[in-house]
């Protein structure tokens, strides 16, 4: 190795700032001459965001339905037209049996038949209850309970309507309403998926950007036969683990730059807290990703069980048990014990509180203070697996 020149010194006796410098040099000549690789890393936080922040939504609009009305009468037509009003429904075409039914919904053109009895007036006009029958396409449970939810909204509307006409057409005037319930959203007054799907699709795109490519480094020295060469030299294991994840680093904090900027600007997603400690605490949470890409690729004997490894442990981990997606707080108790263990869980928290929330370390402080425990824990262990001789 080349003479430590004074103006980098050392940062202590056990690793060398010049040395960490030069594999840090190397590595970046790796990612220089595999351009594939590089374009893939800066692609990767695009691709995701755009099919996921467009495709995965929980915002059900324009349910596709049809109606069967037994009766055709003018009430019929009324209760039928409150749906044709509403933005939650589309559609609305009649047909004329349970069999032309049967094959829309088999041919998934349709969510939703709405049936309508022959007494429909009769039993209005009474005062009895007109039972309106509901044929709903339950291969999506979710969706299916957000449909019922909107035709019990429709009908409600449609009974407090009929009620305050039936009450002025006999003089009583309006009866007095004794509880009524304004809700009021907070964080996310829209309702759109998009404001919490885009802060935690960030942190599955930071997820497989510091995991996937850092599980490969060590590996892949010891298949080029690489490897060797660096033990050769007076390397120490700090110098080798921060040179070589030093590159991985910036390429990750790159993504999350793209990624940060893609949900400001093409999703108008509200960033209402600190934008620098945003950014802050993702850097800390991809040293945590970086670390144990790197644990992986230590205990790894080939670059594709360390792929294999590295999506099992981290993609997968990251996408259904970090509350991105799904919360915690419905899983299965050993779901929820078990995410306990995985890292973006608590980034997801992070993300999502300071984007929608707009606080701060006063109430993130835990989830800071055990990522910084992950990435100590992670960073440490890689370097004691790692053992500098020949395999």
């Amino acid at each position: 190795m080349p003479e430590v020149p004074a103006k980098w010194g050392t940062l202590n006796a056990d690793m060398d700032l010049w040395r960490t410098w030069a594999v840090f040099r190397k590595e970046l000549l790796h990612i220089r001459r595999d351009p594939a690789s590089l374009v893939q890393a800066i692609l990767l936080p695009v691709m995701l965001l755009l099919l996921y922040g467009y495709a995965l939504t929980f915002d059900i609009n324009r349910v596709p339905m049809v109606v069967y009305d037994r009766e055709n009468s003018q009430l019929s037509r009324d209760f039928i037209q409150k749906f044709e009003a509403s933005r939650y429904f589309s559609g609305c075409s009649r047909v004329s049996g349970y069999g032309e039914i049967s094959r829309l919904m088999n041919e998934r053109r349709i969510w939703l038949a709405l049936i309508l009895p022959h007494d429909f007036s009769c039993k209005i006009k009474s005062g009895d209850s007109a039972k309106v029958q509901l044929l709903v396409d339950g291969t999506d449970a979710n969706i299916g309970n957000i449909i019922i939810g909107y035709v019990q909204g429709v009908a409600a509307a449609y009974n407090a309507a009929w009620a305050k006409e039936r009450l002025q057409a006999l003089g009583w005037g309006d009866l007095p309403v004794n509880l009524r319930s304004e809700p009021r959203v907070w964080y996310n007054e829209e309702l759109e998926s998009k404001n919490f799907i885009v802060p935690g699709l960030i942190v599955v795109i930071m997820t497989m950007v510091g995991s996937l490519l850092t599980a490969l480094t060590i590996v892949r020295e010891w298949e080029r036969g690489s490897m060797e060469s660096l033990l050769a030299t007076p390397l120490k294991k700090w110098e080798l683990i921060f040179g070589k994840l030093g590159p991985y680093f910036l390429i990750g904090m790159v993504d999350m730059f793209i990624a940060l900027g893609m949900g400001m600007l093409l999703f108008a997603v509200p960033l209402r807290g600190n934008l620098f400690l945003l950014i802050g605490l993702s850097a800390l949470f991809l040293i945590v990703m970086l670390g144990q890409g790197l644990l992986i690729s230590v205990l790894s004997v080939n670059q594709l069980q360390a792929y294999q490894m590295a999506a099992l442990l981290t993609f997968l981990p990251a996408f259904l048990l970090s509350g991105f997606v799904f919360n915690i707080q419905q899983m299965p108790l050993a779901l929820r014990l078990l995410s306990v263990i995985v890292p973006s869980r608590y980034f997801v928290t992070i993300s999502k509180d300071i984007y929608l929330k707009g606080i701060g370390l006063a109430i993130l402080w835990p989830q800071v203070v055990i990522l910084m425990g992950f990435a100590v824990f992670l960073l440490v262990t890689a370097q004691r697996k790692f053992v500098k001789k020949i395999r």
